[in-house]
Parts: C-alpha cells; structure tokens; sequence
C-alpha cells in the first residue's frame, strides 16, 4: 500500500524525496561552522515543517537513545517528535524508526495507531534490528547476537503487522505471547500504517521480503543497489511486491566542478571528527552489515551519505536519481549540510528536474 492517491494508480508519478529528521543534531560533522550540532525540538519542528512548504514527502526520524556523535551530545526521541510533528503538519508523511528489543509488539502497534489517529493516516515504522552495544547495555535492555536478534525481530513484526491492520493477535512464541489483543482505533484512512525496514545481511534481506513494504537501503554506488533489488525481488513473497527506498547525502551545486569543491571542502571539515568516529566504532556491533558496507564506501553522512553519488550539478544529482528510480528505488531519504539552507537548495533546484519527467496522466 502507498500513499500515493487512486489518480495516479498504474502510472509512473517519479519517486517521492524524504529528508532525514535532524534529532541527531547534524548530518555531515557535529563541528560544521555554519551548521553545528543541534537536536533541540525547535530547530526539528521548524526543519520538518520548511520540509513540508518545500514540497518533501516525507520525514525519518531515526531511534537513537544515545547519540552516535558521543554521550556528551544531545540526541532526540523518535517516537515522541513523531506525535508532535503529526500534531503540527498536514501532508507529510512522518516515519519513526523503532527497535524491537526497546518496545514490546503490542505496545509499539498501539503507539504507531494512536499517531495514526493523529496524522490522518500519514505515519508508518521502520524497523530497524539495532547495531548499538553501547546504548542497549546503558539502557539494560537484551542485545541478543546478530541473527538471532532476527529471529527475535520476526516474532516481533509478525504481531505488529497483524495488529497494526486492527486484527486481534494471538501468538505463542519463543520471545512473545499475546491473547486476542485487539488495538483501538485502528486506522481510520487505510489497511494500516505502512512497514519499512533497514539492514541488509541475509536475514535482513528475509525479513524484507517476507514482512515489510518498503525497504530501505543505505547510500551505495547504483551497481551494488541493483543487486540488492534483484535479490530481494527474487525471494518468495506473498502480497504486493515490496518497494524499495534509499538514503543518500547530497552535495549539488551549478556545476559538477563547484559540487566537487563542495564535497572536497566537507571532507576537511570531517576531519575534526576523529574523536566521535572512533568513539563510534568501539560502540558497534561487527556483525552488523551496514558497518561493513561503511568500510567500502567512505562517504559524508550516515546511512552510507555521499556513497550513493548525489554530487553533483543541479542537472548531474537529478539524473543520478532518476537512474535510481529506473531500478526501483521509491523514495529517496536525504541528508544535506548546512541542512535547511541545502534542503531549500535542492527543493529549488533539483526537485523540478526530477519531477520534470513524472508520466503525465
């Protein structure tokens, strides 16, 4: 199920563009001077709703108890912006990622409906399996290894689907058991709230094809994406075919040359942040995929950044997505810095390109 109204079904409308929600402060480097690290509620409320008046179609509020730039560092609270920011805008859609070792099934389900209610049918969840040591033994919760946190994870969504759709859920598992439980109200505007997940080792990309709508991925050259879709594609899956979304840093600017000086001078400013890299890679789970794709791709930004190529002129960043978007790739969750003065960029800029070449009805 998409957001996307009956008038466009069965056509190419161009993929939708998100941007990440700043509750981590900054993207890009905490030291940036025209863009230092700030998590306050205000400067997230103002940025989400300039996202919206700009013509963004959606928001990621990453879940993060402990901020990756270090604990010294202010860090916001998904769930609880994502009530707030359902509150204040009117076309958005508002996405809060969750870990299910933080929250039980039946708890989480009826958080994101009672959002639901307050969004008129605009939030959705992404799963996301954890990779934070660190922040789970700080909060005493069960950090279980890798894979077996995915098992764990497909008890979990399997409850919440089922509850997100307003059905009563019964289930007897290893780590959960409910009894008839049955969430209300349930969505008054849809089936249920739209799933998305992250991760992308074997049994993230299971876990994908067998419960979830969306799947993101992190920023990585075209050629490695392609081979995620296929894989993914190929699984056995019962339902609408699963789409696909990315994250990605983007760097545009007039010409490829002034992007490039952009980009060069972003990796200077990085410099300044050996102390919270290195505090972040002792905190880091090795098994977790996305880290190992971090080690083949450098990149500015989380979630893979500038690796998926956004970098470019304003012509050059727009064609780079709409190759993506020939793959398969829905909605493209973006990052910049300076972020909001780069966000009116793009939305300038870029935007129209892209959506230039939408099939007319």
């Amino acid at each position: 199920m998409t957001l996307v109204s009956d008038d466009t079904a069965g056509r190419d409308v161009g993929p939708r563009i998100g941007v990440w929600a700043l509750e981590e402060g900054a993207f890009g480097s905490p030291h940036h001077p025209d863009d230092p690290h700030d998590a306050s509620w205000e400067r997230i409320k103002g940025q989400v709703l300039l996202a919206e008046e700009l013509g963004f179609d959606s928001t990621l509020i990453a879940q993060l108890f402990i901020s990756p730039w270090g604990e010294e560092y202010d860090q916001g609270e998904a769930w609880s912006l994502a009530a707030a920011l359902a509150a204040l805008t009117e076309r958005i859609e508002i996405i809060a990622a969750i870990k299910p070792y933080a929250y039980p099934p039946a708890i989480a389900a009826k958080m994101a409906l009672q959002i639901e209610e307050i969004s008129k049918g605009r939030f959705a969840i992404n799963f996301v399996n954890g990779w934070f040591v660190l922040e789970a033994r700080r909060l005493g919760l069960q950090f279980y290894e890798h894979d077996e946190r995915y098992d764990y994870g497909r008890e979990w969504i399997t409850i919440v689907r089922e509850l997100l759709a307003g059905r009563p859920s019964t289930f007897d598992g290893r780590w959960f058991r409910t009894d008839g439980y049955v969430p209300r109200p349930a969505s008054r505007w849809r089936e249920r709230p739209r799933i998305y997940a992250g991760g992308e080792s074997p049994p993230a990309r299971a876990l994908v094809a067998d419960t979830v709508d969306t799947w993101f991925m992190n920023g990585q050259p075209i050629e490695r994406v392609a081979q995620l879709i296929e894989d993914v594609r190929a699984r056995p899956r019962v339902g609408p075919p699963v789409t696909f979304g990315l994250s990605a840093f983007v760097i545009a600017r007039e010409t490829d040359e002034e992007a490039d000086e952009a980009h060069r001078e972003a990796w200077e400013i990085g410099k300044s942040d050996a102390a919270e890299q290195a505090w972040l890679a002792a905190q880091v789970d090795p098994r977790v995929q996305m880290f190992q794709t971090y080690a083949r791709y450098p990149h500015i930004g989380s979630n893979g950044g500038t690796a998926a190529g956004l970098v470019g002129s304003y012509d050059t960043v727009a064609e780079r997505i709409r190759a993506f978007h020939e793959l398969g790739i829905e909605l493209f969750m973006l990052q910049f810095q300076p972020f909001e003065d780069e966000m009116r960029r793009f939305a300038e800029h870029v935007m129209p390109r892209v959506r230039a070449t939408s099939v007319s009805a």
